[in-house]
């Protein structure tokens, strides 16, 4: 007897047949890879003012945008104590800001859920900016002029390093749902 369709026991994931989804891979993908970018300030990058990108809140506002309700809103209290953790900023100030951005874009996913790269870029762009200066405030530092042309490196690298992590986001989601061989 034949088949009427050759690969109707396939899809995007791969073969359906003994496979299924990891939950270890599922949920842990996401978290695993914000806790990561945490680790970006261990780096030994020299430079005489902060042009790093705060990559874990990159991939944070990228996850939340690529892919919408992934991350439950709690999860900026665990991520941003990591954060602050590695990041050398006082305790609580990635918290807060991690829970306001997951917030803040879950309000925008309710007010505008069909959106274009571009509309979620410039978000990004917004949330990051919003970000930079917020932390430099909660670091003790005081916004001046000059302070603010120091920043400007930063800012400009976070946003053009955005469509990278978006990118990276919808990698590590594929790798996510990648159906495995069930044992047993």
């Amino acid at each position: 007897m034949d088949r009427l369709n050759p690969n109707s026991r396939k899809d995007a994931f791969g073969s359906k047949i003994n496979r299924t989804h990891v939950p270890v891979l599922a949920y842990g993908i996401p978290w695993l890879s914000i806790l990561l970018g945490s680790l970006a300030p261990l780096l030994p990058v020299i430079a005489p003012a902060p042009v790093m990108p705060p990559f874990a809140f990159i991939m944070l506002v990228a996850w939340q945008l690529v892919r919408p309700g992934i991350l439950p809103l709690w999860a900026g209290l665990p991520l941003g104590l990591f954060d602050d953790l590695y990041s050398g900023q006082p305790i609580g100030s990635a918290v807060v800001l991690f829970s306001c951005a997951l917030l803040a874009t879950d309000l925008f996913e309710g007010r505008f859920p069909y959106r274009n790269f571009l509309l979620n870029w410039f978000n990004a762009a917004v949330l990051v900016t919003i970000y930079v200066a917020l932390a430099t405030l909660f670091s003790g530092a005081k916004l001046t002029i000059l302070q603010m042309t120091v920043m400007l490196p930063q800012v400009f690298l976070s946003i053009a390093v955005f469509p990278l992590a978006a990118w990276l986001v919808a990698m590590l989601d594929r790798l996510r749902l990648m159906r495995l061989r069930r044992v047993g």
